[in-house]
């Protein structure tokens, strides 16, 4: 079936088409209304043993809310309506109550537990611990399990955020005692926040949670985003949602679930989340990779939200690089930084993103044009990346001797950087063996900073070399002491300080020198960390940062990230069992334990890209002259 109009988009979105079920503006509720007095309702599903030993209903249950503008402007949450299970169409009441769905219901195919467990056998993938639990495997299979994993593992459970009864995502901390006495937003799942949360859940056969999150929250990018009288692009995915509880229309008595969403017009800065989309393409890709369960990307809304996303980051604008241009604030360092352009962690997402959506999307005559679109992009992308954001010794060197005012198609200072912009740190700082990628490029402007997102997730999807990407974690060994050092692993390096700091941060109390976004250490980044070094299977690398962090982290009540240059305080700001610092750990130990398994989350390298990019750089001015001619032009 195919989407021709925007308006049938809505539809799908909407679950006003024919075989959309469970999700929509709820066509097929799931959650009775109940008193205010009682306790939450979790539903009767019957969930794996991590959800029965974790579950955990957070929501804000005695909450007042008025219906302002806010409301009235989206036309409002996404409700759980009230009915009886026998109103349901097509559904099946179990013996404890709860509904379960046949294999088909208005003409719609939906895979049941036989279906899901043949999948998972037929790809190789892993089953669900209801299945392959510990305790059924052999002595001699059998993984040890610290003290200090088993504690993770509790503490991930007991993060999970129901809503209408099922799991749909992670708290972001779990801190019952901020050292401030703000809650602030740390009680919403956060898109982000949630993907090593999703990935330890795919790691351990819980599939629920992840396919209800990514559904969940495919609903809400539909909605209407406003501030102060202006929408941004249809395909924006939310930064973080809530589960509220709400007094339900015309009852005082009775209460309803609703879903409120944050676009970023109640973050701080009011900044959209750009990186949000990104992530939410990559986890479901890995959904289906260690699932097996490809009906999800395969439905209409899930195509439908894949091509939204695409089209908002492949539209023409006024830029000339073939990079995202996005505000400061738009993704993991969410305060300002700096890092306004074109970040390299945005670039490195969206390069995945797009090798992620292009393995997803059907094949269908109207998305044709977005596919050549999407290809060409990234092979500009590929190439931008790898020749003008790569610096090592070498390269310098020859910004070093670089003249400047070049005016010509053949420039080989194509951006006018000048000499006096390499910082003196960097030239004490390089290592002789080994290379990354800087963090911006701009006209007349190269952010030389090192920024660890973005060069540990360039090597997990391939938009580095696999010569740059082994460059990377050389340097990452060789500088071991500045970027790992007490705790990993270091957001950035080197810090913003004195008027630097105080005009770039613009004095940002918290994003002081060797803290939080400014080069603080955060735990959460070990789980990319490892994927990148398995991939260049340079594993031992991944399993020291982890031996490092484990002496640490459960002691110190799993904080969000450290602070000073070696990383030996705990933020200063920091909130306490902070999930994604959890759940970083437990995908890095999964990991380490279970190679293989880290293929679900890598790119391989693409051999159009390879060939493309190699014509591309043999006609480039910094090479020799007198090479073939082009087979085919590609704009850069």
């Amino acid at each position: 079936m195919m989407m021709g109009t925007f308006d049938a988009s809505i539809q799908v979105l909407g679950g006003t088409l024919p075989g959309y079920s469970c999700f929509g503006h709820v066509t097929v509720p799931l959650v009775k209304s109940e008193k205010r007095s009682s306790s939450s309702y979790l539903g009767s599903q019957s969930y794996s043993r991590l959800f029965q030993d974790g579950r955990r209903m957070h929501n804000i249950s005695n909450e007042s809310y008025h219906f302002g503008i806010k409301l009235n402007n989206r036309s409002l949450l996404l409700k759980c309506q009230c009915q009886r299970a026998e109103g349901i169409p097509g559904s099946i009441t179990s013996e404890d109550g709860g509904n379960q769905f046949p294999g088909e219901v208005n003409g719609q195919h939906f895979l049941g537990a036989e279906d899901l467990q043949q999948l998972k056998r037929e790809n190789g993938c892993t089953v669900s611990n209801s299945d392959t639990s510990e305790e059924t495997k052999p002595a001699s299979q059998k993984r040890r399990v610290s003290t200090v994993e088993e504690e993770a593992w509790r503490l991930l459970q007991e993060s999970i955020v129901f809503y209408c009864g099922s799991p749909v995502g992670t708290i972001a901390a779990l801190d019952p005692t901020p050292s401030d006495g703000h809650v602030l937003n740390y009680d919403q799942v956060f898109i982000r926040d949630f993907i090593p949360s999703g990935i330890a859940f795919l790691l351990k056969g819980e599939y629920d949670i992840v396919r209800n999150f990514i559904l969940h929250t495919l609903q809400l990018q539909s909605w209407e985003k406003t501030m102060d009288c202006h929408s941004p692009g249809q395909g924006l995915m939310p930064a973080s949602f809530k589960v509220r509880t709400i007094p339900l229309d015309g009852d005082d008595s009775a209460t309803e679930e609703v879903l409120d969403p944050d676009f970023g017009e109640a973050a701080i800065g009011r900044v959209a989340p750009v990186d949000s989309g990104l992530w939410w393409i990559i986890l479901l890709r890995a959904y289906g990779k260690c699932s097996g369960d490809l009906s999800v990307q395969e439905r209409i809304d899930v195509q439908t939200g894949i091509k939204m996303i695409l089209k908002l980051c492949l539209a023409d604008g006024f830029d000339m690089f073939p990079t995202l241009l996005v505000t400061d604030g738009s993704c993991m360092i969410d305060r300002r930084m700096g890092i306004h352009g074109h970040p390299l962690e945005i670039q490195a997402l969206f390069h995945s993103a797009l090798l992620c959506a292009r393995e997803m999307l059907a094949l269908e005559d109207g998305s044709a044009d977005l596919v050549r679109a999407l290809n060409n992009r990234l092979i500009a992308l590929s190439f931008h990346i790898r020749e003008y954001y790569w610096v090592d010794m070498k390269k310098l060197n020859e910004i070093y001797r670089y003249k400047t005012e070049e005016y010509s198609y053949d420039a080989v200072n194509k951006f006018n950087i000048y000499p006096d912009q390499i910082p003196p740190w960097l030239v004490e700082w390089m290592p002789n063996k080994g290379g990354y990628l800087i963090g911006n490029l701009q006209p007349a402007h190269m952010d030389f900073r090192f920024f660890s997102l973005g060069n540990l997730w360039s090597i997990v999807n391939s938009l580095a070399t696999t010569q740059q990407s082994h460059a990377i974690l050389d340097l990452i060994e060789a500088k071991w002491s500045d970027l790992v050092a007490d705790m990993p692993f270091k957001i950035c390096y080197p810090a913003l300080e004195g008027q630097e700091w105080r005009i770039i941060t613009g004095s940002d109390p918290k994003n002081t020198p060797w803290s939080y976004h400014n080069a603080g250490s955060w735990p959460t980044l070990l789980w990319q960390l490892t994927v990148a070094c398995i991939k260049m299977n340079r594993p031992e690398i991944a399993a020291r940062a982890v031996e490092v962090a484990e002496k640490r982290l459960a002691a110190e009540k799993w904080p969000e990230y450290y602070d000073t240059k070696s990383g030996c305080f705990i933020g200063k700001q920091a909130r306490l069992y902070q999930t994604w610092s959890i759940a970083g750990f437990l995908v890095a130990k999964l990991l380490l334990a279970k190679p293989e398994a880290a293929k679900i989350l890598w790119n391989e390298e693409d051999a159009e890209i390879i060939n493309a990019c190699s014509i591309m750089f043999d006609s480039n001015p910094r090479r020799k002259r007198g090479r073939k001619a082009l087979k085919k032009t590609y704009i850069v």
